[in-house]
């Protein structure tokens, strides 16, 4: 047998890519820790600081703190002063690690790859049998992982920015219309609306019930109770309200039937309604793709978006990285004539269809 020439170079290059993936991954157990302990809040706006007042200000143990300190260093989360032995959060580094409201607060996505190793079992069996993974099979951490990375950018984007960006939908609200957020999950999105617009009456359906005990929860304590709803309901059967505006937020493409829902959707939308339709970020075709968004969304899709659409019987799964050309061919099927992009960020995608 001929036996490949290895190039030496390339070979290296490609080892210490994937050490750096390694690396990330145990760097993703030390934010949590830095998260959950309060590392990092204990650093920010603090200046430089040695271990053990970062050790004393956190109540931690100060050999454990250096350890992670010098972790957080090495892989340029913390600046290293060395002829003072300190260490320090630079502003931009809080924002993404310490301040739980800027909307690049990424801390909590890391429950996402955490419940995705803690079902690797699920995910073995998957791919040997094909048979789906629903979304309530799997660990809790991918629901709260799930909720708190899209909650602040949500929060920063959705009112002032994406709303904003579809004709006439911010007049409508103002004036009060019904609203659905289809696979609202945790409530956030509803209630950031529901906030904005209390004219409006709102109504947020998931299929996955404890996720809407925590909308209920996360309502009540944004104080909107007297005009958002939450029901237990999948995407081809929620309640007919004429709706001036039904909501997809990064769900569509996890459902088993989305050019069902797409046609629920036009079914239930009031003549003049719209449909806003946020999706993860992804072009057209995977070789314009070859990106870290990229990466990221294709590896989460393949244990748990494209896992839930096949639990859902999957007639169509269009995983993560569906590209607007896809999504927009399931609305012209189910009838909408008019799809556009709306707006984008360099994570999501925002689409709006009229019929």
């Amino acid at each position: 047998m001929n036996m490949p020439v290895i190039d030496e170079s390339k070979l290296e290059a490609f080892v210490m890519r994937a050490m750096g993936d390694l690396a990330a991954g145990y760097g993703g157990i030390m934010i949590t820790l830095g998260n959950k302990l309060g590392l990092y809040k204990t650093l920010a706006g603090a200046g430089p600081l040695s271990a053990a007042e970062v050790a004393k200000r956190s109540t931690c143990a100060e050999r454990y703190v250096r350890e992670w300190l010098n972790s957080q260093a090495a892989s340029g989360y913390v600046d290293y002063h060395p002829a003072s032995d300190t260490y320090e959060l630079a502003p931009e580094q809080a924002m993404v690690l310490a301040d739980d409201e800027s909307p690049v607060f990424l801390p909590p996505a890391w429950q996402v790859p955490a419940s995705m190793w803690f079902d690797e079992e699920l995910s073995l069996e998957a791919f040997r049998t094909g048979k789906g993974v629903n979304w309530g099979e799997h660990d809790h951490r991918l629901q709260c992982g799930v909720a708190a990375f899209y909650r602040n950018g949500y929060r920063s984007s959705l009112v002032p920015e994406w709303l904003p960006a579809l004709e006439g939908v911010v007049e409508k609200l103002e004036a009060g219309i019904n609203v659905a957020d289809v696979g609202c999950g945790h409530g956030h999105s509803t209630v950031l609306m529901a906030k904005a617009f209390p004219n409006s009456h709102f109504y947020g359906y998931d299929v996955h019930a404890p996720s809407l005990e925590e909308s209920t929860q996360n309502a009540i304590k944004a104080g909107v109770t007297d005009h958002v709803e939450f029901q237990v309901a999948k995407a081809v059967d929620y309640p007919d309200k004429q709706y001036g505006l039904i909501c997809f937020f990064d769900c569509l493409h996890d459902l088993g039937d989305p050019l069902a829902a797409a046609q629920h959707a036009a079914k239930v939308l009031a003549p003049d309604g719209a449909v806003l339709l946020v999706e993860p970020f992804a072009n057209d075709r995977l070789e314009q793709n070859m990106s870290t968004v990229g990466q990221l969304y294709y590896s989460a899709s393949t244990c748990i978006c494209c896992a839930h659409a096949i639990s859902e019987g999957g007639t169509e799964v269009l995983g993560a990285q569906a590209g607007e050309a896809r999504l927009a061919e399931v609305f012209r099927k189910a009838g909408f004539k008019h799809f556009r992009r709306a707006a984008e960020t360099p994570f999501n995608l925002i689409l709006e269809a009229r019929r």
